[in-house]
């Protein structure tokens, strides 16, 4: 008999316009190995899936990053925000989570997937985080090779006595950062996780203890040269098997020891 492996379901987004395309960046899923997971693409197309009965044969969700933006209109109503924009990912990612946390799924949010984790429970979003002027920016000009743009690394100080710090055994690490997007008002349904030396948040779970954890930073970009990142996949992969959040994250460090 084949064992079987949980299931993660990773958001798609809507690329070229004209002729719509259901598309995901490739190192999201090589993650897979990490969670002791396999992957299937959840397609930004709520309109014709119903998430709910998608949500019921899925172990978890990964959220991933995107070149698009969530609108505004999700979260500050007239602003008109700065593009591009995927209304499509807006809504099947905001329905993901709903179900997600209504069925007990748990969900790891990452860039952009970070941003729909904060929205959903209440908070606002900033676009100015890449500007020039910034003491630390989070994000390198526009235009660059991704291997510059991946380049941006900062540190984050991870939250005493929270998830992250609980699993990397570490009060801080070294992230890789590539976001204009960020939080600009937090919610009370929000913990903060993670945050940068200039103060933006950079990782947040419920307060309520559901099993839904985000980061600003990008875990997935060359997973394999990371202990920590190996270590964040890791834990999601032990909530995918069941384990809470704090079980989880204390069982890794653990194993990491």
């Amino acid at each position: 008999m084949v064992s079987k492996r949980p299931l993660v379901g990773v958001s798609c987004c809507t690329r070229l316009p004209e002729d719509p395309v259901q598309a995901v960046a490739e190192r999201y899923l090589r993650t897979a190995p990490f969670m002791g997971a396999d992957v299937v693409l959840v397609p930004a197309m709520s309109d014709i899936i119903d998430i709910g009965s998608i949500v019921g044969r899925l172990d978890g969700v990964l959220l991933t990053g995107s070149p698009s933006n969530v609108s505004p209109d999700l979260y500050r109503g007239s602003d008109p925000g700065i593009g591009p924009f995927d209304p499509a990912r807006d809504e099947t990612t905001l329905r993901l989570i709903t179900a997600a946390v209504e069925q007990d799924r748990p969900v790891l949010g990452i860039c952009r997937g970070f941003q729909e984790v904060a929205v959903a429970y209440g908070a606002t979003l900033r676009r100015d985080l890449g500007e020039p002027e910034r003491e630390q920016i989070h994000h390198t000009p526009p235009g660059l090779p991704l291997e510059e743009m991946f380049a941006l690394e900062h540190r984050v100080a991870l939250s005493p006595g929270g998830i992250l710090e609980r699993a990397m055994g570490a009060s801080s690490i070294t992230v890789v950062s590539a976001h204009f997007q960020g939080i600009a008002e937090t919610s009370a349904k929000l913990m903060v996780e993670a945050t940068s030396s200039d103060g933006v948040i950079e990782g947040v779970r419920p307060e309520s203890g559901e099993r839904v954890l985000a980061v600003q930073w990008h875990p997935e970009w060359r997973v394999a040269e990371d202990a920590n990142s190996q270590r964040l996949f890791a834990w999601f992969g032990m909530l995918l098997r069941g384990a809470r959040l704090e079980e989880a994250a204390d069982r890794v460090a653990e194993l990491a020891s």
